[in-house]
C-alpha cells in the first residue's frame, strides 16, 4: 500500500494547502488591488460554475484514453501556467480571464485523484479516509501559516505563495501512477439501469442540497462569529476545530464503514446537518452550542463525503469512475455551491442570519429525504 499511499497523501496535502491559502486569503487580495465587493463576488463564482462544467469534460476524456494520472499531471501544469497570469493583471477583466482558465483546468484534478485512489485501494475502499485526511492537514496548515506569514508581508505575496504551492501540487503528481483495473464489469451489488439511475440521480441531488447547505457556512461563518462578539483569534480556532475534526472522522471511515452501511452513514450525516445549521443560526451567543456545532463538521463533510465516495466506488467499474467522480463534483461542489452561494448572498441581506442557517437546515433535510427515499441498504 505505500507504493501508492504517500504518493496520493502528498498530493492531497499540496492540492487541498492550496486551496486553503487561496480560498482563505484571495478576496482579501482582490480588495486589496481595488476590486470592489461585487466585482469579488462574481469572480469567485466562477469556481462553482467550471465545477459544474469543466469535471465531466476532464472524466470523460480521462475514461476516453484510459490514463487519469496523465491527465491530472497535465492540467495541473495548465493551472499553474494560468495562475501565474494574476502576476501581470489588476483589472477586473484581466483577472476575470486568469480565473476563468485557472478554474477550468483546477476544477480537472480532484475528481481524477478521487477515482484514482480509488482504483489503487480496490476493494479496501474503507482506507480512502487515511489517504484524503492529509488533505485536510495540508488545508488547515496553510490557513494557519499563510495567515501567520501575511501579518509580515505584503498581501501582493499572497499570489507568489499560491504559485509557489501550485508548483508543489505538480511536483507531486509526478509521483502518481495509474492502478490496475481488474474488472470491466460493474461490482456485485452496483447499480443496474444505465449509468444515471434512481439510486445515482438520489445521491447527486442529495449532495448538491448538503453543498447548498454548507454555503452560508463557507462565505458568512466568520462574520456571523465577529459579529457576536468572537474575537479573530476565536473564529480561527473554531475554523481549525471543525477540520480537526474532519481528520478524526477520516481515521475513524475505516473502522465505522465496516460495521455500517453507506446509506446509514449518510442519513445520519444529513440529519446531523439539520442540527448543525440551526445551532450555528440561532445559539451563537452560546460557546459549547458553537463549539458542538463546529465539531459537526466531521460528520457533515467528512463522513458525509467519504461515504458518497464510497458509494460510487462500489457501483461503477473502474473504467467509468472517472466519469461518475466528476458528476459527484460538479453536482454538489458545483452546482451546489453555486446555488447555496446564491441564495445565501440574498436572504443574508434580505433576512438575517438565522433565517439563512434555517433555510440551510432544510436544505439537509431535504438531502436526508433523498437518501431515505432514493438510496436502498446496503
Amino acid at each position: 500500500m505505500n507504493a501508492f499511499f504517500w504518493p496520493l497523501s502528498a498530493w492531497y496535502f499540496c492540492y487541498f494547502a492550496f486551496l486553503g491559502a487561496f480560498n482563505t486569503y484571495f478576496g482579501l487580495y482582490l480588495k486589496s488591488i481595488g476590486i470592489s465587493a461585487w466585482h469579488i463576488g462574481v469572480l469567485l463564482s466562477l469556481f462553482p460554475v467550471m465545477r459544474m462544467v469543466a469535471p465531466n469534460f476532464w472524466g470523460w476524456l480521462a475514461d476516453r484514453w484510459g490514463t487519469k494520472a496523465l491527465v491530472v499531471k497535465c492540467a495541473t501544469g495548465a493551472t499553474l501556467v494560468a495562475f501565474a497570469g494574476a502576476l501581470w493583471t489588476s483589472d477586473f477583466w484581466g483577472i476575470f480571464v486568469v480565473i476563468t482558465v485557472f478554474a477550468f483546468f483546477g476544477s480537472a484534478s480532484l475528481p481524477l485523484v478521487e477515482a484514482l485512489t480509488l482504483a489503487h485501494l480496490q476493494h479496501r475502499v474503507e482506507r480512502y479516509g487515511r489517504i484524503r485526511l492529509w488533505g485536510s492537514i495540508g488545508f488547515i496548515l496553510a490557513v494557519q501559516g499563510v495567515g501567520l506569514l501575511l501579518d509580515w508581508i505584503a498581501l501582493s505575496s499572497l499570489v507568489w505563495i499560491c504559485l509557489a504551492i501550485l508548483g508543489a501540487t505538480l511536483i507531486s503528481s509526478f509521483r502518481l501512477t495509474e492502478a490496475p483495473i481488474l474488472s470491466g464489469h460493474v461490482p456485485a451489488g452496483g447499480l443496474t439501469g444505465g449509468f444515471l439511475n434512481r439510486g445515482m440521480l438520489a445521491l447527486l441531488a442529495a449532495c448538491f442540497m448538503m453543498s447548498a447547505a454548507h454555503s452560508p457556512l463557507y462565505v458568512f461563518y466568520s462574520i456571523h462569529l465577529v459579529d457576536h462578539g468572537y474575537t479573530k483569534s476565536a473564529v480561527g480556532a473554531l475554523w481549525a476545530l471543525g477540520v480537526v475534526a474532519e481528520i478524526l472522522v477520516f481515521l475513524w471511515m475505516p473502522r465505522l464503514m465496516r460495521r455500517v452501511s453507506v446509506r446509514m452513514i449518510l442519513a445520519v450525516s444529513f440529519a446531523i446537518a439539520v442540527i448543525r445549521f440551526l445551532l450555528i443560526g440561532w445559539a451563537i451567543d452560546f460557546l459549547l452550542a458553537t463549539v458542538m456545532a463546529q465539531v459537526m463538521h466531521g460528520a457533515t463533510f467528512g463522513a458525509s463525503h467519504a461515504a458518497a465516495v464510497a458509494a460510487l466506488n462500489h457501483w461503477y467499474p473502474d473504467r467509468q469512475q472517472a466519469r461518475a467522480q466528476a458528476l459527484y463534483s460538479s453536482a454538489s461542489f458545483g452546482a451546489g455551491g453555486l446555488v447555496g452561494g446564491l441564495f445565501s448572498g440574498y436572504a443574508w441581506g434580505a433576512l438575517g442570519a438565522g433565517p439563512t442557517y434555517t433555510i440551510a437546515s432544510l436544505f439537509a433535510l431535504g438531502g436526508l429525504i433523498l437518501v431515505l427515499r432514493g438510496l436502498r441498504s446496503g
